[in-house]
């Protein structure tokens, strides 16, 4: 079997490639480094220092390594939708959308044209394979760094056809692992920010860069009361709290709505920031026909955010998609943000994603 390795110049994606070369030969595995953003960066995955880092680890396994320029496809699918996003009140996710549309199908495909059999990722999640032959995905060992919540629009297609070495290990073992090696990355923290947003311009900077800000006015949820100024509605986002402002009963507010149009940011109480439900669309499932009917009132766990708490659910048809009714309130999911859907009776199993409307 040969394998393609992502090597993003983190700890993780090293020890993948280590534990391939092991199993495999390295003759049978090659290190790709994505170059996605063609402007600065200093964080995420995006830098020439991680370019670097995953270039020097393969050298040091006896990988052969490539970079692969998939900028264009990276501002396409990703940057320019995240942009648009903020533009219409929505907060896009851009590293689950890296990884529905470049990760998991652009790098699959050159993977395929080159002949490898395989692609392998340094997540921290499981691809299982059940007895009826199906790939299930399910949540990495370690519970404090599973990412199966940005994997949640996989189906039988990719999973088929990729590996993930490190999720049935933690994070401390990966980094002993790493030590044990004497690998460049053992120590190197982990990513946390948009990769393609400097440290020091932030969203506001980035954005404010791509698109106006347009000052708007916050409003009470309930009364409509004009409550004050805010500098840019598109950098608001819903569940925000910070920078929200008190009542006249010094409890904290929360945004429940961004109407970019009006100029408008709603915010209310604790309570006016919960909800029942939220529908998705873009719904994927993992194993599943895409064009069949979708399931009407089925009991599921969601996640509602990368390092949420699972909450139980039903799964319910609408005529646009489906809605996801929650077993008790929750904080309103942002438009644009990923609902992850869970096995109720094994919530460690992924059943599909959608994205909040």
């Amino acid at each position: 079997m040969r394998v393609l390795v992502a090597m993003s110049g983190g700890v993780d994606s090293s020890v993948a490639a280590a534990l391939l070369a092991e199993e495999l030969g390295p003759d049978q595995v090659v290190g790709a480094t994505l170059k996605l953003w063609g402007g600065a960066s200093d964080s995420g995955c995006c830098s020439v220092a991680d370019v670097e880092d995953a270039r020097r680890v393969a050298d040091q396994l006896g990988l052969v390594h490539h970079v692969f320029n998939f900028a264009d496809e990276f501002e396409e699918w990703v940057v320019n939708p995240y942009v648009r996003g903020h533009a219409e009140g929505r907060t896009p996710n851009p590293c689950i959308e890296c990884n529905r549309h470049l990760k998991f199908d652009r790098l699959l495909e050159r993977a395929r044209s080159l002949g490898f059999d395989a692609v392998a990722t340094g997540h921290h999640a499981r691809c299982v394979v059940t007895a009826e032959r199906r790939f299930q995905l399910r949540r990495g060992a370690d519970a404090l760094k599973d990412q199966s919540y940005v994997l949640a629009m996989l189906g039988q297609d990719q999973l088929a056809r990729v590996r993930f070495p490190v999720g049935e290990m933690t994070k401390a073992q990966v980094r002993d692992e790493a030590h044990r090696l004497g690998l460049r990355t053992a120590a190197k923290p982990d990513s946390q920010d948009v990769c393609f947003i400097r440290s020091d311009e932030g969203r506001q900077g980035f954005l404010g860069a791509r698109l106006p800000l347009h000052a708007g006015r916050l409003v009470d949820h309930d009364s409509g009361e004009d409550l004050g100024p805010v500098d840019a509605v598109e950098l608001v986002t819903v569940g925000q709290r910070r920078g929200m402002g008190h009542g006249t009963d010094g409890r904290r507010r929360f945004v429940t709505a961004v109407d970019v149009p009006a100029r408008r940011v709603s915010i209310g109480t604790p309570e006016a920031a919960h909800t029942t439900e939220v529908r998705l669309h873009t719904v994927a499932w993992v194993d599943g026909d895409p064009t069949a009917p979708v399931p009407e009132d089925v009991d599921t766990v969601v996640q509602l955010s990368a390092h949420g708490r699972p909450v139980p659910a039903t799964v319910r048809r609408t005529p646009d998609g489906i809605a996801v009714a929650f077993a008790t309130p929750q904080r309103r999911v942002a438009p644009g943000q990923t609902v992850a859907l869970y096995a109720p009776g094994d919530p460690d199993v992924v059943v599909g994603s959608g994205i909040a409307q």
